[in-house]
């Protein structure tokens, strides 16, 4: 073989390893999924005396969700009954598994229900009195979801 015909096969085989032939394709050429944007919203209000509340939101994407009582009272150490679910034709809001809490919580920055929704839709959180309340509970709670 000529030592032209060699260089050429050789330039062609470089060429051909730097335009990755052969269907190989590197891992920082590859485009990552966006990630979905988390949602923070706040629902304020005032539940009654034996009384419940309910908000709905609406999940655009399924994915991480959490519900955070941070502000209930007076008095300020008022525990109260706090769940998610799906909303009823009733205006209620219909518990999905593990979406209560299994006792009175307080008011916390650390989010008291946590979990992951499967599908996007609509949902709601229910507040309410757990018959400790003297009075009308003022509260804050915010609910973090995608």
């Amino acid at each position: 073989m000529s030592a032209r015909l060699l260089r050429l096969i050789l330039a062609a085989g470089t060429a051909c390893g730097l335009a990755a032939c052969g269907g190989s394709t590197s891992s920082s050429n590859s485009v990552a999924a966006p990630s979905a944007t988390v949602v923070n919203e706040t629902f304020t209000g005032t539940v009654q005396v034996m009384g419940t509340n309910v908000h709905n939101f609406t999940v655009t994407t399924p994915g991480a969700v959490s519900v955070t009582m941070t502000q209930a009272g007076p008095p300020a150490t008022i525990t109260m009954g706090l769940g998610i679910g799906n909303p009823n034709a009733a205006g209620g809001c219909s518990f999905i598994a593990g979406g209560v809490t299994n006792s009175a919580v307080a008011s916390t920055t650390t989010p008291q229900l946590s979990g992951t929704l499967t599908a996007s839709g609509a949902y709601c959180i229910a507040i309410g009195d757990i018959g400790n309340a003297a009075g009308p509970i003022t509260y804050s709670v915010t609910v973090s979801h995608t």
